[in-house]
């Protein structure tokens, strides 16, 4: 993949989606939130007519507060998992990376003090309407000992969501495929905070 990757939601759909096109603006990825399932269920493809299914992303367990979720291939080949951390995400978003039950990266919020402001500022009459240009949380992709390798951030944007991945240190395509799943997976469940 050309980085950095753009990111946007579809505005005004039913089930949530977002495309990720790379540098050149070519779309890498088209991906859909199925509606009405116990589990979440996320379809990621290569074309926007999704028509080549690339990955899958399913819960392992009914909504919950910490559920993994796992990737698997198009031929149902696991490609690791990502996993929210439910008390230390009340504070700031904090999931684990997997390969197989190792954890290979982890995804923090770098300041959460961003969506604290963001409730607020959202709260003000007409005013709150701006608070997408003026809060835009960050997230930071991390190696276990503390090497960041990727960097997640919100565009400033009046109605749209757009975010952008920038690729920090090397990484083998396996970790970039499970890193890239796991930021798609977790901005579908953050995307109500900023």
């Amino acid at each position: 993949m050309q980085y950095p990757l753009e990111l946007k939601f579809k505005l005004w759909t039913l089930a949530p989606q977002l495309s990720v096109t790379d540098a050149q603006g070519n779309l890498a990825l088209c991906v859909r939130q199925k509606l009405w399932k116990l589990k979440e269920a996320i379809d990621v493809f290569s074309d926007s007519e999704r028509t080549n299914q690339l990955y899958s992303i399913k819960a392992d367990r009914i909504i919950d507060f910490s559920a993994r979720y796992n990737f698997s291939d198009q031929t149902n080949k696991p490609l690791g998992a990502v996993k929210r951390q439910g008390l230390r995400s009340l504070w700031r978003s904090h999931y684990d990376i997997f390969d197989g039950e190792t954890v290979v990266f982890t995804i923090q919020e770098e300041n959460p003090w961003i969506k604290i402001m963001d409730s607020l500022f959202a709260e003000i009459p007409i005013v709150g309407m701006l608070t997408g240009y003026v809060f835009n949380p960050t997230y930071l992709v991390s190696r276990p000992d503390g090497r960041t390798v990727m960097h997640l951030s919100k565009q400033p944007a009046f109605l749209s969501r757009i975010f952008s991945i920038k690729k920090v240190d090397g990484m083998s395509d396996r970790e970039e495929i499970q890193t890239v799943l796991s930021l798609l997976m977790m901005l579908l469940l953050e995307r109500n905070r900023g």
